[in-house]
C-alpha cells in the first residue's frame, strides 16, 4: 500500500474523530466520513510505517442504516463538525464507546459506561463563535478554517451557533462592504479585520468582539449601531498586531453598550468579560455541573477544594451545599472574576487563589489544608503527578475529575487508583454536539 493507491475497504468501527477505521493486509487505515459496516474505494492519502489516511473516492456500496445527509452545505470542509453525515443517537453511542475504550486500553480499568447524556435538541448550542475574516474589501467572507490549514471555508449559517450570531457577521460584512474595510491577511500581515468573536447569552443578548490589526476602525459608531440594531448589547475592539495565530490581542476598548455581558448559569449571575472563559454549551452545563455535584456527595460540613477552578462556577455552585469552598486557578484575571461573581451571587463562604495547582495544593497540604471533597476540571493534558500526590496526602473522601480529554483522564485515573483512590463511575456527557468531543465526569473514592 501506497499513497495514491485505490482500494476497496470496508470499515469496521469508529476511531476516535469519528472516522471510519478500515483494515487493509493488517494496517489501520482511517477514511473520514466513513461509517462502519461501510465498503467504498478509498484512496491512500497518507501512508505511514504503523497507519495510513485515506479518502473515500465514491459513495459506499450500501450505505449503513445510522448514515444520514449532513444538514449543513459547509459541512466537511469547514472542520468544525466531524460527524453530521451520522443520526445524533448514533455519535453518542460512539462517544460512549470511546469513553470505555480510552479506561480499558489506557487506563486498564474495566468500568460500566452509562449512556451519554445527549441533549434533546442537539441545534444552535454554542453561546460563543469566534470566525475569522478573510475575502476582499470588495467581497469579505467570514467562516472556519478547513482542517489543519488556514484556508477560509465561508459560511452564511452555522447550525450550532446560538442566534443573532449568523445577523451579526451578516451586519459586519455589509459595512465592510460599505466601507470598503480590507480583511486581514495572515501572509503579508496587512489588512484591518482579523476576527469576529459572538458570545450570546440565554436571553439572546450579543457581545460582539471585533479583532483588529489596528487600534481603531473606519465609521465605528455606524457598525456599532448595525451591531446593536442585530441584538448586540456589548460592542467591543480588540487590539491584536501580532504575527499569531493567537485570537485575542491584550488590548479592548468598548465602542458601545456594557463592558461585559451577563449570563446566568445553575442558578447563578455571571459577569462576562471579552476574554474571560464561560462553557460554550449552556444547557449541557448544567448537566455536566449537575452530575458533578450528584457525584460529590457533600454534606453541609464538608470542606471542598476545585482545582483548575476558572472563573469559579464549579466552586460557587458546589458552595451552595458544603461548609467552605476553595478554588484554585493559575489566571489571576479569572480569579478576579471568580471572586466578582461570588460577591455578585451574594456567597460569602468561598476563598480563591492564584497559581499554578502543581505549586498551590502541595503547599496548602503541606500547611495542613485536609478538604472531605476535591473536585478537578485540568486543561486537556490533565493533571500533574504534583497534583495527584498532593490530593492523595490531603486524603479527602471523594474526588470528582471533571475531563474534556477522556485519554488523560484514563492515564490519571490509573495513576489514582495507585494513590489509594478506587475509581467508583463515571459519567459522560455531550457537550458538543456533531464533534468527536465528549466531556466525563468520573467520581473516585477513597480506599
Amino acid at each position: 500500500m501506497k499513497k495514491n493507491d485505490v482500494l476497496m475497504l470496508t470499515a469496521d468501527t469508529l476511531g476516535a474523530d469519528m472516522e471510519g477505521v478500515c483494515r487493509h493486509e493488517g494496517m489501520a487505515v482511517f477514511v473520514p466520513g466513513m461509517l462502519p459496516g461501510e465498503t467504498a474505494p478509498v484512496r491512500i492519502v497518507k501512508d505511514q510505517k504503523r497507519f495510513a489516511f485515506g479518502r473515500m473516492e465514491g459513495q459506499p456500496e450500501s450505505p449503513a442504516a445510522i448514515r444520514r445527509e449532513p444538514d449543513c452545505p459547509a459541512y466537511p470542509r469547514c472542520g468544525g463538525c466531524s460527524c453530521r453525515h451520522m443520526s445524533y443517537q448514533a455519535t453518542l453511542e460512539a462517544k460512549r464507546r470511546q469513553v470505555k475504550d480510552c479506561f480499558q486500553r489506557i487506563g486498564h480499568i474495566e468500568v460500566d459506561v452509562p449512556p451519554v447524556l445527549g441533549m434533546a435538541d442537539p441545534s444552535a448550542y454554542r453561546n460563543k463563535t469566534a470566525l475569522p475574516v478573510g475575502g476582499t474589501a470588495q467581497e469579505p467572507r467570514v467562516g472556519f478554517f478547513a482542517p489543519r490549514s488556514h484556508a477560509l471555508i465561508p459560511i452564511d449559517r452555522c447550525p450550532n451557533a446560538m442566534p443573532p450570531a449568523d445577523q451579526l457577521c451578516e451586519a459586519l460584512l455589509d459595512w465592510m462592504r460599505s466601507n470598503h474595510v480590507a480583511p486581514y491577511a495572515e501572509e503579508s500581515h496587512t489588512g484591518l479585520m482579523r476576527h469576529i468573536v459572538i458570545r450570546v447569552n440565554r436571553r439572546g443578548e450579543a457581545m460582539v468582539t471585533l479583532v483588529v490589526n489596528g487600534s481603531s476602525l473606519p465609521k465605528e459608531k455606524e457598525l456599532a449601531d448595525a451591531l446593536m440594531r442585530r441584538g448586540a448589547v456589548s460592542v467591543i475592539l480588540n487590539e491584536n498586531r501580532e504575527k499569531t495565530n493567537v485570537i485575542l490581542g491584550r488590548k479592548f476598548r468598548t465602542i458601545a453598550g456594557r463592558d461585559t455581558l451577563e449570563d446566568v448559569l445553575c442558578g447563578l449571575t455571571f459577569d462576562l468579560s471579552p476574554a474571560a472563559f464561560f462553557q460554550v454549551n449552556p444547557t449541557q452545563t448544567e448537566v455536566l455541573y449537575q452530575t458533578a455535584l450528584d457525584f460529590a456527595g457533600i454534606t453541609p460540613d464538608d470542606t471542598l477544594c476545585d482545582v483548575y477552578c476558572g472563573a469559579g462556577t464549579i466552586t460557587l455552585m458546589m458552595a451552595r451545599h458544603c461548609k467552605t469552598a476553595l478554588g484554585i486557578e493559575i489566571v489571576p484575571q479569572a480569579i478576579a472574576n471568580a471572586r466578582q461573581n461570588a460577591r455578585r451571587n451574594g456567597i460569602t463562604n468561598t476563598d480563591f487563589r492564584v497559581g499554578a495547582a502543581e505549586d498551590v495544593l502541595p503547599r496548602l497540604v503541606e500547611e495542613g489544608l485536609r478538604p472531605d471533597v476535591i473536585v478537578v476540571d485540568p486543561p486537556r493534558k490533565g493533571l500533574d503527578e504534583k497534583v495527584i500526590h498532593a490530593m492523595a496526602k490531603a486524603g479527602p473522601r471523594r474526588i470528582v475529575y471533571v475531563s474534556c480529554n477522556v485519554a488523560t483522564q484514563a492515564r490519571d485515573a490509573a495513576l489514582l487508583q495507585a494513590a489509594g483512590y478506587r475509581l467508583e463511575k463515571v459519567q459522560p456527557v455531550d457537550m458538543f454536539a456533531w464533534t468527536s468531543g465528549v466531556e466525563c465526569v468520573a467520581s473516585f473514592s477513597k480506599g
